[in-house]
């Protein structure tokens, strides 16, 4: 496979950015590749290398790369500008459907990142309760503000120990942290910091780590502990909100947040970020409340289209009709390789809906676990992927993603290059 023009790219890149990269996923060894354009479910680098794309721009891209109709709708907007400063119909227009799916969010704010969605929803939650403690889960990202960027660790609560230089110890003195699937931790967690702790935030599904699912019950365990001691519920749905399907996480294991948090998918392509939930708590927030949160970008007519016109065109139920059975044959294909080699004890696949990951080691239900999975052979097993004309996101700690785009032929190109792969490293 021929990356020279990629590998040029790079060294001219290391100059100008930190590692090279905008962003550090993207730093692969020994340079990344560059993408020259995309469609429907495949990538092309500039090199003329083909991929079948599973990393979909890490998941806002369910209907795939430049899909027509989410194009059509941005070009037109374009003619009409594409921000204003001011706000604009649009926002109430996808803030209304918006609601039609995640009813709880009975206010909500347009922000345009993850990452500002989760901090805003985490300074709501200390506001109206007027507690600084938050928990959360040992290995969730929430993106890369101070207050999350907590390194895991055992037991069933650490303090918090930055992990990344920059962040001071007393920013995250306040941040708790519990394992996944261990209801037992939440609930001692929370009675020996009685009237202490503002919020929990919790993927509900682990997107970061794998995936890796709740068990039987647990997520409605968690929103009863919760419940109990009067600390609230903050949902990061911003991997599986209109993923798993358009009621999200949430609606997929029957539980409601006190809050919410929405990214990728929700912007179609393009940046944004939603955070939303009762409306006692959602009117602490500025300019009604004293919980203050700004953006000059925040609701951008461009982000607030392009995933306007993403969830209706998959409001009609055909696309997670697809996704899901996509998903489910191809779990099981990939189950079936694995068993047919015999390397059952060295690789587990696992996924819900269009989300996948083959684990090197058991399958973890939490991050101890999951680091036990072996990087090395990952590692190996990814970069033959690429040569066999496959992207994974080149971690083992992320999700693979299927669209709407992928077809019966791409999925059968994902299993013969795993197989191939599998082979290589056996």
């Amino acid at each position: 496979m021929d990356q020279d023009q990629s590998a040029q790219l790079y060294e001219e890149a290391k100059l100008l950015f930190p590692g090279g990269v905008s962003s550090p996923v993207r730093a692969i060894r020994p340079f990344p590749f560059y993408t020259k354009t995309a469609s429907g479910s495949h990538i092309t680098d500039v090199d003329g290398n083909e991929f079948v794309d599973c990393c979909m721009a890490y998941g806002p891209l369910i209907l795939g790369h430049a899909h027509p109709v989410v194009r059509e709708a941005i070009a037109k907007q374009l003619e009409h500008g594409w921000i204003y400063g001011t706000p604009a119909e649009q926002e109430i227009m996808y803030a209304r459907k918006i609601q039609a799916h995640y009813p709880g969010m009975k206010m909500l704010r347009f922000v345009n990142t993850g990452t500002e969605a989760t901090m805003g929803a985490i300074r709501a939650a200390r506001g109206f309760t007027g507690r600084d403690k938050i928990v959360k889960i040992e290995g969730g990202f929430h993106g890369a503000h101070d207050a999350v960027l907590v390194r895991a660790g055992s037991g069933a609560a650490t303090m918090g120990t930055p992990d990344s230089l920059g962040v001071p110890v007393d920013f995250v003195k306040n941040t708790l942290q519990v394992p996944f699937n261990d209801v037992g931790a939440l609930e001692e967690t929370l009675s020996s910091h009685k009237d202490e702790v503002a919020c929990l935030i919790m993927e509900p599904v682990m997107g970061n780590m794998g995936p890796i699912l709740p068990k039987d019950m647990y997520l409605r365990a968690v929103r009863n502990i919760t419940r109990d001691h009067d600390v609230l519920l903050i949902l990061d749905e911003i991997i599986t909100g209109f993923r798993v399907n358009m009621f999200g996480a949430q609606g997929y294991y029957g539980v409601e947040p006190d809050l919410t948090t929405l990214g990728k998918i929700a912007g179609g392509g393009l940046p944004i970020g939603v955070f939303g939930g009762r409306r006692d708590i959602m009117e602490t927030v500025a300019p009604q409340g004293g919980v203050y949160q700004a953006g000059t970008y925040s609701g951008n007519p461009l982000s607030l289209i392009a995933g306007m016109t993403t969830v209706e065109v998959m409001e009609t139920g055909e696309v997670h009709r697809k996704l899901n059975a996509m998903g489910k044959a191809l779990y099981q294909s990939l189950v079936d390789t694995v068993r047919s080699l015999n390397m059952q004890d060295l690789v587990t696949p696992t996924g819900i809906s269009s989300m996948f990951q083959l684990f090197f080691g058991p399958q973890p239900s939490n991050y101890d676990e999951a680091l036990k999975a072996d990087r090395a052979k990952f590692e190996g097993f990814w970069r033959h992927m690429l040569q066999n004309g496959v992207f994974f996101p080149p971690s083992q700690f992320e999700t693979n993603f299927l669209s709407a785009a992928h077809t019966q032929s791409d999925l059968d190109r994902i299993v013969a290059a795993c197989r191939k792969s599998l082979v290589a490293i056996k």
